[in-house]
């Protein structure tokens, strides 16, 4: 049995079909990333940043899964079990290929290679069947955001899980720029003008204050994607998982296109 401090990490446990017993801020993790689904007897560890270790060690893991975010923690984890820690996220570098990699590694310390490889090959599967559905779009960059407020958007670079998924889709990031900030970063709205041919998508719900006031900016307004009629907007994905968030977001981003642009915010 495992337990989950990382949500990339429970993703990925999910993935290969090795469900945890416990993981962390759970009504969180269902609310942003939908699926993979957790069945109702997984143990919630409390906040990730602030593990409950009575609780971890009452459900007796045979195995801790973390990332290098929970160093400071390894120690006290390291008496409960042994511990697994990948990275996922690093400033600068693409996240899909680690979870891809994440997959063999974990089915390897849970001893069963199998699921691994059954987990690699669903993967490139799902991912090549979006990418077909996806051609007719490749003729233009997309732009992925999310919009914290009227005035700022945080963009997902190629160091962003959504922006690593891209390229096996077949698509081009319009966002060039490094990624401040980590990997989304918080961008004043007036660069997207920069974009004049690329398809703007966002990522999660866009809030009502900022839904109000971006459908009376002028500057919003007259940006290439708006008002070329080339705007998209997907559900909440989990920007922080594994291999399911990537084939969720490749998904949605099928179903998207072949539904067409919104009319405006």
């Amino acid at each position: 049995s495992s337990d989950l401090i990382d949500w990339a990490m429970l993703e990925t446990a999910i993935a290969i079909g090795h469900m945890p017993v416990a993981a962390c801020e759970l009504i969180r993790f269902r609310a942003d990333a939908i699926q993979p689904e957790l069945p109702p007897d997984v143990t919630d560890l409390g906040l990730r940043g602030a593990p409950n270790f009575e609780l971890l060690q009452l459900t007796r893991p045979d195995l801790i899964l973390t990332s290098p975010y929970y160093t400071r923690y390894q120690d006290r984890l390291e008496a409960l079990a042994p511990v697994l820690s990948l990275p996922f996220y690093t400033p600068g570098e693409p996240p899909l290929p680690k979870a891809l990699a994440a997959l063999d590694i974990l089915a390897a310390a849970v001893e069963d290679p199998q699921a691994g490889r059954r987990a690699q090959q669903a993967t490139a599967t799902d991912l090549a069947r979006r990418k077909t559905e996806l051609a007719p779009y490749a003729d233009m960059p997309v732009c992925l955001v999310n919009i914290g407020d009227a005035r700022h958007l945080r963009a997902f670079g190629f160091d962003s899980l959504f922006g690593s998924t891209l390229p096996l889709l077949g698509l081009q990031n319009a966002w060039s720029g490094g990624t401040r900030f980590s990997f989304m970063a918080p961008v004043p709205i007036e660069e997207l003008a920069g974009l004049p041919d690329a398809r703007l998508v966002i990522i999660g719900a866009v809030p009502p204050e900022a839904r109000r006031s971006l459908s009376r900016s002028i500057l919003w307004q007259a940006l290439p994607p708006v008002a070329k009629g080339r705007l998209y907007q997907l559900p909440e994905v989990n920007a922080f998982g594994g291999t399911p968030s990537a084939l969720r977001f490749a998904g949605l981003m099928a179903q998207a296109f072949a539904a067409g642009p919104m009319e405006a915010l």
